[in-house]
């Protein structure tokens, strides 16, 4: 699949936080689920340089990308469309991401970052199968409750 990144709009953003609901366990990632992190998603002051919409090469929407510099490091977070997860594209999604990040800041550390809920196994693999490895585990407040994340580093 082609993935071009384009700057975060308010079409893209609304789309995503408000038509993209996931099934089951998974919907803990859908945007309205915490009340804070939507207000932030739909913070346009926040998108620059930092939000990206990912489009297909039919210029659809399938995805999002944030980039946060932590200490000089590069954290990365997304979203796959929910149509689209589970079919074998998360790798090549999160890879594509990053190299996107890499090119786009002019990134020269040696190693990314990422959280994730530790009940999300799914994404786990798919991170473990493309180099990261879990570094710690750590309680946020999130969607009405505590839940436990897991930081993942790759080496790049």
């Amino acid at each position: 699949m082609h993935y071009v990144f384009v700057p975060m709009n308010k079409e893209y953003a609304y789309e995503i936080a408000y038509n993209w609901k996931y099934d089951g366990a998974y919907s803990f990632y859908d945007m309205t689920a915490d009340e804070d992190d939507l207000k932030d998603f739909l913070n346009e002051d926040s998108w620059q340089g930092q939000y990206f919409a990912v489009l297909n090469d039919r210029s659809e929407l399938i995805g999002f990308y944030l980039f946060i510099f932590e200490c000089g490091t590069m954290w990365i977070g997304f979203g796959l469309k929910p149509e689209l997860t589970g079919r074998k594209i998360g790798a090549e999604f999160v890879i594509e991401g990053i190299n996107f990040g890499v090119k786009r800041f002019g990134y020269k550390k040696n190693s990314v970052m990422l959280a994730v809920a530790s009940f999300n196994k799914r994404a786990i693999k798919v991170y473990e199968k493309i180099g990261f490895k879990s570094e710690e585990k750590y309680i946020q407040k999130t969607n009405g409750g505590e839940f436990e994340f897991i930081k993942m580093k790759k080496v790049i």
